[in-house]
């Protein structure tokens, strides 16, 4: 095999390609980077039977070919390298790299164990690429960490013609985007649970294209499989990834809440302002948020050691009698806050410590923006 290639386009591509590869391969070949080159492109791909990723690159091939090679070693390598053409050469062991006056001998890696790549399932639908990005960004925030509870690691894609909808929880919050899509077939319904992780690297990494296509799998095809593809920087991307097994828990109702006090004020005023208070909250304790006639005050302390505080406007509208203060875990109100993308939060309160849900509004007279909405279990408040 031997090819030339752009050094930035190559690199990238490298380096997208290897963020796939597992941490602790189960066997030695996963930890590769399969390079296969034909035409006028080279295909670069992992895989380690959970996510598969791959990037078709141009580039001038003199000699096809395949061979499979440490990614994370070359990515290292190809981050590093001058700005000028890459010319890649192998034989039946070894692989030559040259790239202004920096060479390298790499050793190849046996491609007889390496498994085949999952094919893409049949399309299902189109998303324009930075509506998918900004979806999957303010409802991933939502989702869990903890792997020993995977099926909270995951994001519910749900299909209704043409509305596509996305929902993930921790337990403590939840996130819901509502977008329209391009279905291939108007009257398609269904829903998956995909990996928060996987789902986000690859809307990121397509948001540069126009579209993404969506394709997930049907009985017969690959059950259980997801596949994402589009094209960034002049390549055409695919992630493959199996679905979460499990129940989603059933927590969409809790987005319907009832207010009995609704608070309206300036995103950007409370994110500095909750960024600032925060800075003395002790680990898991509550930033206070206490009502006052027409501004909220935020408050946290350290013990005896530091407290914080600090007002700003508000518009208030109760239903009964109003609550005097919520207590919110400080991430998750600034994670909340990040993700509404809107001049103003509308915060609509039920009770102390129920479900609190914010949403997004233009103007602090308008109509909340309903097309994402965000829940945050509220903290108790110390007596």
């Amino acid at each position: 095999m031997k090819f030339e290639v752009d050094r930035d386009v190559f690199a990238e591509s490298v380096a997208w390609v290897a963020r796939s590869l597992p941490t602790r391969p189960s066997i030695p070949v996963l930890a590769g980077l399969m390079i296969h080159a034909e035409g006028e492109s080279l295909t670069l791909s992992s895989f380690d039977y959970e996510t598969s990723a791959r990037v078709d690159v141009p580039a001038r091939v003199h000699d096809e070919g395949t061979a499979l090679i440490s990614g994370r070693l070359l990515a290292e390598i190809t981050r590093s390298l001058p700005h000028v053409g890459v010319s890649v050469a192998t034989d039946d062991s070894s692989m030559e790299l040259d790239c202004g006056s920096a060479h390298f001998t790499l050793q190849l890696l046996p491609t007889d164990d390496y498994p085949v790549l999952p094919a893409m399932p049949a399309e299902t639908g189109k998303v324009a690429s930075g509506d998918l990005a900004e979806a999957v960004s303010q409802v991933a925030v939502a989702a869990g960490r903890d792997e020993l509870l995977p099926i909270f690691t995951g994001v519910r894609i749900e299909i209704d013609g043409e509305t596509l909808s996305m929902l993930a929880t921790d337990r403590y919050r939840m996130a819901l985007k509502e977008l329209t899509w391009t279905p291939v077939r108007s009257d398609f319904s269904g829903n998956s649970l995909v990996p928060a992780k996987v789902l986000s690297e690859a809307a990121k990494s397509m948001a540069g294209g126009e579209s993404v296509s969506i394709a997930l799998s049907q009985p017969g095809n690959g059950q259980g499989l997801i596949g994402l593809a589009g094209e960034a920087n002049g390549t055409k991307r695919r992630i493959t990834t199996r679905l979460l097994d499990g129940e989603f828990p059933k927590v969409r109702h809790l987005m319907d809440v009832r207010s009995t006090l609704t608070v309206r004020c300036s995103t950007s005023d409370l994110i500095d302002a909750a960024k600032r208070v925060a800075l003395v909250a002790e680990r898991n304790s509550p930033l206070r948020m206490v009502m006052g006639t027409d501004s909220i005050t935020l408050e946290a302390a350290s013990g005896d050691h530091a407290h914080a505080s600090e007002q700003i406007e508000a518009v208030m509208e109760s239903d009964g009698d109003p609550m005097a203060a919520a207590g919110f875990n400080p991430q998750y109100l600034l994670d909340a806050l990040g993700a509404l993308d809107a001049a103003y939060v509308n915060f609509s309160f039920t009770a102390a410590g129920k479900p609190c849900l914010l949403t997004g509004i233009g103007s602090l007279d308008g109509d909340p923006l309903l097309d994402y909405r965000h829940v945050i279990m509220l903290m108790r408040l110390p007596d």
